[in-house]
């Protein structure tokens, strides 16, 4: 039987989830309909972007739908339909991003460069820590459960990690957005579209710590 803190966390989580989703929905689909006085598509707007920062060798190719991301393993930009072929402020502020994280990758940045050195590590406890955790339970030993409580911590840290990137890249398409005179009106939207997008980090990284320390909580029950 499900504990009454445990139903807690569990309705915390879905509230923080489902309220960052329906904001940064609601700012992306706005946005989406406000077109750039430029005309430039979120292609192209990426592309300009990299040019002057003076970034070469980065490929800005269509992705699927929602896919919208920067691979350092192949240092490419991937853009979604709708981005890359979008002349909306969400779309050119989402392209802008993505190349923040390419100027990062370029320049070294350190906390880029330590998030992606734990995403083996990561991958391995995301997908193990919670089948630890319930032998651990259902066998009552200890030193499963506390193993699971230390790779699920690896999970939290990267939640944490992720945020100071994905922050700096947002800061530098804004830097970049001011740089080119893009109108005010623009630049206030792509900040929000930006800040909306930066909330479903915040949100994610807000639900694995309480996670975590409901589980910590647990074991000194």
């Amino acid at each position: 039987m499900f504990s009454m803190s445990y139903l807690l966390l569990i309705a915390a989580t879905i509230a923080i989830g489902a309220g960052a989703t329906f904001y940064v929905n609601n700012r992306l689909k706005h946005y989406s309909k406000v077109p750039v006085t430029n005309g430039m598509t979120g292609a192209e707007a990426a592309r300009r972007m990299l040019a002057y920062y003076g970034i070469q060798g980065v490929d800005v190719h269509r992705g699927g739908e929602g896919q919208d991301f920067f691979d350092p393993r192949s240092n490419s930009i991937s853009l979604s339909p709708d981005v890359y072929d979008g002349r909306s402020v969400t779309a050119t502020a989402t392209a802008c991003h993505e190349c923040g994280h390419a100027y990062q990758y370029a320049q070294d940045y350190t906390p880029m460069k330590l998030r992606t050195a734990i995403v083996p590590a990561v991958n391995a406890a995301s997908n193990a820590w919670v089948f630890l955790l319930m032998i651990g339970i259902a066998l009552n030993v200890a030193g499963f459960v506390n193993l699971a409580i230390i790779m699920y911590a690896v999970v939290v840290l990267f939640s944490l990690v992720t945020l100071p990137v994905e922050f700096d890249a947002s800061r530098r398409a804004m830097a970049y957005m001011g740089s080119v005179n893009l109108p005010e009106t623009e630049r206030k939207g792509s900040f929000d579209v930006l800040r909306a997008c930066a909330l479903t980090y915040v949100a994610a990284a807000l639900t694995s710590i309480l996670q975590l320390v409901w589980l910590l909580s647990q074991r000194s029950e």
